[in-house]
């Protein structure tokens, strides 16, 4: 008989308290996955795994020790405690470790407002593999594509339970699924690539295969010729596909771990202006049918909707209540973590408000530069925001794309880079970080 999951963290709390601890808390996950890829019209990979994981971390004191295993028996329980709490004996100590007051820990949520579980059958791997060969197909159709690289169609399932010594005790299931494959066109030197993937929690809301395999071929076929742009001070449009990747930047610089370790370029910008004054940087963890959403974090505190930047200025540090208590500040109730770890602080949904302007309306209006649709290696200073990454896309003359751009680097820094940004409005409603293409005057691209 499979053991519930609330179960077995009260068996690791109770084993906890036996072995000496003072307090703790306790993950137990369990996983079912399912992943099949397709080449060239045949099965070339199947796989299925499940299992589940158990977490505990231990405080004496303010010591502290986390432990996981994959066995669950009574017998590897006790062992765990055992050593989690000889470990935080030898621990150094913390003064900002603990557990949550019981007065902050979430109670009473709708999971079913969340909308996190689809509860459709697993899909047979016959599905999935039918899935794959489709968008494979769709893709080869597209004139001019040579080959498509791996197709893979996969599901997931995640269960979760986490209790604490002190009260708290809440879980919640999440599914999962995805298709997606790369296409190539060219051949030996002319090579060029290109992908297209989406996932989503329910399997209804997830696109054709076809439409799938059709986009990445278009993508990869724009990219036919691809030669290097000229060097010096364009405007750049970060495309819909990779602009999050620049608002990830100002999540991890605002995270209260870079405040507290001072390698954070925004450590002495809170109530400062960091994007241009119109615009918000709303984290919403409630949002229905979003991959990011959760009704309470990894510490039980109730999850909640904040703005990180509104109408332009910082307002505040993601934290959980170890960064929390080492800035003098309450948690933002944004602790995440794994069986193997104890919390750190992470962000859940984001969304940036959109531009009144369209994607086109921004190529026009940059008149000559990049669009970047993908992007290479990372040379970004954590400290000082200085920024330089490799980039490909398409070069832009007089408002109109005119060739596929590759082997070239923007350069800038980030606080000044943010504080210039123009949004569209095609950000994509169904992604956790809701991020649309961005358009920034006068960045530094060498090419040619």
């Amino acid at each position: 008989m499979t053991t519930p999951l609330e179960t077995l963290t009260q068996q690791l709390l109770e084993a906890a308290r036996r072995a000496g601890a003072n307090n703790a808390d306790a993950l137990a996950v369990r996983g079912t996955s399912v992943s099949i890829d397709v080449l060239n019209g045949k099965l070339e990979h199947a796989e299925r795994s499940e299992g589940v994981d158990i977490g505990l971390r231990v405080m004496i004191g303010q010591r502290q020790a986390n432990v996981s295993a994959s066995d669950t028996s009574a017998t590897t329980i006790a062992t765990m405690a055992e050593r989690a709490v000889a470990m935080a004996k030898e621990a150094p100590e913390d003064p900002y470790i603990g557990l949550a007051d019981p007065a902050q820990l979430a109670s009473g949520w709708d999971l079913d407002a969340f909308d996190m579980h689809d509860p459709a059958p697993e899909p047979d791997p016959a599905t999935l593999e039918d899935q794959a060969r489709r968008a494979e197909a769709a893709a080869l159709a597209v004139k001019g594509i040579s080959q498509v690289q791996s197709t893979s169609a996969g599901y997931g399932e995640n269960r979760i339970h986490l209790a604490t010594s002190n009260g708290f005790s809440g879980g919640y299931a999440r599914t999962s699924n995805g298709l997606s494959l790369a296409a190539i066109t060219g051949e030996g030197a002319t090579m060029e690539r290109d992908w297209a993937g989406e996932g989503r929690i329910f399997q209804a809301d997830m696109p054709s295969p076809e439409s799938i395999g059709t986009e990445a071929g278009e993508r990869t076929v724009a990219r036919a010729g691809a030669k290097q742009p000229p060097t010096g001070a364009f405007p750049v449009l970060f495309d819909e596909r990779i602009a999050s990747s620049l608002i990830g930047h100002l999540l991890v610089a605002s995270n209260g771990a870079s405040i507290v370790r001072g390698s954070s370029w925004l450590r002495d910008a809170l109530g400062e202006q960091v994007l241009p004054a119109h615009l918000s940087l709303i984290e919403d963890p409630h949002r229905a049918r979003i991959s990011g959403s959760r009704p309470f974090d990894g510490e039980g505190l109730a999850t909640r909707r904040r703005a990180i930047v509104e109408n332009g200025v910082l307002t505040g540090w993601t934290l959980d209540l170890g960064t929390g208590r080492n800035l003098g500040m309450d948690s933002t109730a944004n602790a995440a973590r794994g069986t193997s770890s104890p919390p750190s602080p992470s962000v859940s949904n984001v969304a940036l408000t959109p531009g009144d302007a369209t994607r086109d309306d921004l190529i026009a209006q940059m008149g000559t530069g990049l669009i970047v649709t993908s992007m290479i290696g990372s040379t970004v200073n954590p400290t000082t925001g200085d920024y330089s990454r490799g980039a490909s896309g398409f070069w832009v003359e007089n408002g109109e794309i005119t060739y596929a751009v590759n082997e070239c680097t923007i350069a800038g820094n980030l606080r000044d880079m943010l504080g210039r940004i123009i949004p569209a409005n095609d950000a994509k409603a169904h992604h956790s970080r809701q991020v649309p293409s961005l358009l920034i005057e006068g960045m530094t691209l060498a090419g040619a």
